[in-house]
């Protein structure tokens, strides 16, 4: 018997680290997301293959059912990470994993691991889809982080979300953006870890209240703009507002400064995708600037 499930990639569009603290973020499923397929056998084994966009193998690692350990990887800090989740999942549903005598499991990435589009959520939403459990409650046993992530693995719009009293609430958003022809998406060729940039904006001493309401606002009307111009005001007022209040440096300026559109951080700052506001001409211009992936904003979303 052979199971397969499905989770959608995804970007934060507004929002980003004050979601954290229950801030209205507003966020999008992406084209590319991850497979998981699960075959039973009688290896009385755990035997896990991950494959990458390209159809190369990543990582292999091989697990006794019974205990849950370690037998054989090929990379010990991923095949520890997996364990973890594994043995997380079993905490939420003891009869996970005791129900065959073996199994066979893919995995399989629509993207390049370094994009930043999830290749962490996309797993722990198809495990938790596989044990029958809350993806949510996996994640915050495992990953931590305010579970966006988990919500655009499920969904096949773009979403608002934010955290109420420890919960997710998610509303689905209307997809048409009017200039959607002027936005891309740019990689900066490096990879954000994202427990990290939470753990440092955790031991922040702001006013997070005061955080929350601004950076709010400006999600809502991020979401509901409909011209270039109120957009590109609102990115740089999000940035500006990231900038002052978490000391980081914005991006425009510190890479970009002869850039004519508005460009705005996504995530961690720092690494992975750039939103920018722009024409014809903005791929070549990151391009020449050694950025070779750059991608129309209606390429991305699902």
């Amino acid at each position: 018997m052979s199971k397969s499930f499905y989770s959608n990639g995804k970007l934060l569009l507004a929002g980003e680290y004050a979601v954290l603290d229950g801030a209205h973020a507003w966020a999008i499923p992406t084209k590319f997301g991850q497979s998981l397929q699960v075959s039973e056998n009688n290896s009385s084994l755990l035997s896990w293959k991950s494959y990458d966009e390209k159809g190369s193998i990543w990582f292999e690692g091989l697990y006794k059912i019974e205990p849950l350990s370690e037998v054989s990887n090929s990379d010990a800090e991923m095949a520890s990470t997996l364990l973890n989740i594994l043995l997380e999942a079993q905490k939420l549903n003891p009869t996970f994993l005791v129900e065959s005598n073996g199994y066979e499991v893919e995995t399989k990435l629509d993207f390049p691991k370094n994009w930043g589009l999830g290749t962490s959520s996309t797993l722990i939403n198809n495990v938790a889809n596989w044990a029958n459990i809350n993806p949510y409650t996996l994640l915050k046993a495992t990953f931590d982080g305010s579970g966006y992530d988990i919500a655009c693995a499920q969904h096949d719009l773009p979403i608002s979300f934010h955290i109420n009293e420890g919960a997710p609430v998610v509303v689905e958003v209307k997809k048409e953006i009017p200039f959607a022809d002027a936005l891309y998406f740019i990689h900066l060729n490096q990879k954000k870890n994202s427990r990290e940039a939470i753990s440092d904006y955790g031991n922040l001493n702001i006013d997070r209240d005061a955080f929350v309401s601004k950076i709010s606002a400006i999600s809502k009307r991020m979401i509901g703009s409909q011209t270039l111009q109120d957009f590109e005001w609102l990115i740089s007022s999000h940035e500006n507002e990231i900038s002052e209040t978490l000391g980081l440096k914005i991006v425009k300026s510190s890479l970009f400064s002869d850039y004519w559109g508005a460009i705005k951080s996504l995530g961690a700052w720092g690494g992975d995708f750039i939103l920018a506001t722009g024409n014809e001409e903005t791929p070549d211009y990151f391009q020449k600037k050694g950025y070779p992936t750059v991608i129309p904003f209606n390429d991305m979303i699902l």
